[in-house]
């Protein structure tokens, strides 16, 4: 067995989510990060960063994955993902000298800069590692997790991948305020979308054969400007976890 795979994989909640990938593209939303582990401001210190995040777990160990993070997904070409900017999230054991460095690069350039430019490099970096293992929001509810084994890969809005509107990050007050959260993540939409063609995309998962069906009809009629070649190959490439869950 291949320990991972050769296609990034992103699951979402629900089809209309989905849906809207196919057309406009990975929206990075502002996600909180537990970023204790690495800060000098102690315990309960979040910070938000937009990010799309997709993993290159094998079929054959992502049935946890989807369980957590949802049964609507989409398989992307490890090309593709270069050409985009993203990368393997870089994993930290804490209490490593690692993690030491990290945290006495954040103190430090807090207190006074290193060179100009160096917070907007130091949140690149920080956007895009995690522990081993840690806590993390989802929803309202506070999770542990082993973040090792979910193989992360990640786009963040940071460092060469910036985009001047978009904010790099938002503190757990802006996050947790509803209309100041939305207007971020519409922003970060707005500008910051990765978009991706048919040819692009190797798997399409639905939950269920019955969401089949309306998938096919979606794509049919809201993709009609891409050639019908690649429809064809896009429609081919829908499959169902309902049913390959059986063989996995």
């Amino acid at each position: 067995m291949q320990p991972k795979s050769h296609t990034l994989f992103h699951f979402t909640k629900n089809l209309d989510f989905l849906k809207d990938i196919l057309v406009n593209g990975f929206w990075p939303r502002y996600c909180l990060e537990d970023s204790k582990w690495y800060s000098k401001f102690g315990k309960d210190y979040y910070i938000a960063y937009p990010m799309v995040c997709f993993c290159d777990i094998p079929l054959s160990r992502v049935d946890e994955h989807v369980s957590f993070y949802g049964n609507y997904g989409v398989g992307v070409t490890k090309e593709w993902a270069q050409l985009n900017g993203l990368s393997p999230v870089i994993y930290l054991r804490e209490n490593s000298s690692q993690q030491q460095a990290l945290k006495n690069l954040f103190s430090n350039n807090y207190e006074a800069k290193f060179y100009e430019g160096s917070n907007k490099d130091l949140i690149s970096l920080l956007a895009n590692i995690k522990p081993t293992e840690g806590v993390m929001r989802f929803g309202t509810v506070l999770v542990t997790k082993e973040f090792y084994q979910e193989n992360e890969w990640r786009y963040s809005v940071t460092g060469s991948n910036s985009v001047s509107e978009v904010s790099p990050w938002i503190s757990e007050k802006d996050f947790i305020d509803e209309e100041t959260l939305d207007s971020k993540n519409l922003k970060a939409k707005e500008l910051a979308s990765l978009k991706l063609s048919p040819s692009d995309i190797k798997y399409l998962f639905v939950k269920t054969d019955s969401d089949i069906p309306l998938l096919v009809n979606f794509i049919q009629t809201e993709m009609d400007n891409h050639p019908s070649h690649d429809i064809k190959i896009l429609l081919s490439r829908i499959t169902s976890l309902e049913t390959i869950s059986r063989d996995l």
